[in-house]
């Protein structure tokens, strides 16, 4: 007999904990929510999360959502996928440990596949947390638990760029770099999270945003100082804008 699992109607009856304030995510969390509901997909849509700060954002999004094994989020939103009825939109959201570090073969895989997936993965430089350890994305430099002189090249290799990386290979249809540090970027930013979906909703296979956010908590700064290490470091690492879409193509 096949079950039928129900989704509660309502706001959990208590939200316990949330982002560090100064934090980006809430904002990208809050886009991608405004994007769902506009483009009228909450009743047909999963979410499977990473793990690590993206964990808290099952605790807003009104849509389904599985937690992955650190790392796996690609993998296991692949065997959703494939397994779940047609019109089920699948996209997971990641930060850089999880999807750069200990998921970059399920990440890499996924996109050489061209699995008909939507990636949010956010980019801020650092292992949330666990603590603020060096993460893929940490800038050369930069301080962090694990590298608190900086991290040094010589030692442990130069900062990951994913979109860069995920742009060599055949099968992605769209990878786009956006920035949440101002309310023109986040426009931007928008539009770029909807056209994923919509890739998605359009059968034109896999899409990739990469989220710029700020870690003032990790990082050691105020929330408006980080937005200026955001801006005068950061984003010259790892600059904004399209790296691909073949629409356009």
């Amino acid at each position: 007999m096949e079950k039928v699992y129900k989704r509660t109607g309502g706001l959990q009856p208590e939200i316990v904990g949330g982002f560090c304030p100064g934090c980006m995510h809430g904002c990208i969390t809050k886009t991608v929510a405004e994007v769902t509901e506009e483009l009228g997909i909450l009743d047909n849509t999963v979410c499977v999360i990473g793990i690590g700060c993206c964990c808290i954002t099952s605790r807003y999004w009104n849509v389904d959502k599985m937690n992955a094994p650190h790392g796996r989020a690609p993998a296991v939103a692949t065997g959703l996928k494939r397994r779940a009825p047609k019109d089920t939109i699948v996209y997971t959201y990641q930060g850089d440990g999880d999807l750069a570090a200990i998921g970059l073969s399920e990440i890499m895989y996924a996109a050489n596949r061209g699995e008909h997936l939507t990636v949010i993965f956010v980019n801020n430089s650092t292992y949330g947390m666990t603590g603020g350890q060096m993460a893929p994305t940490t800038l050369v430099g930069q301080k962090a638990t694990t590298a608190p002189f900086g991290r040094k090249a010589e030692d442990v290799g130069y900062p990951m760029h994913m979109c860069e990386v995920i742009n060599q290979l055949g099968a992605p249809h769209y990878i786009e770099r956006v920035s949440f540090d101002s309310a023109p970027n986040i426009i931007k930013a928008k539009a770029a999270i909807k056209k994923a979906f919509q890739n998605q909703i359009d059968g034109k296979g896999f899409s990739f945003v990469e989220c710029m956010s700020t870690c003032p908590t990790n990082w050691g700064l105020s929330p408006l100082e980080s937005v200026d290490y955001m801006r005068n470091n950061t984003l010259k690492e790892f600059p904004i804008g399209c790296f691909r879409d073949k629409d356009k193509e």
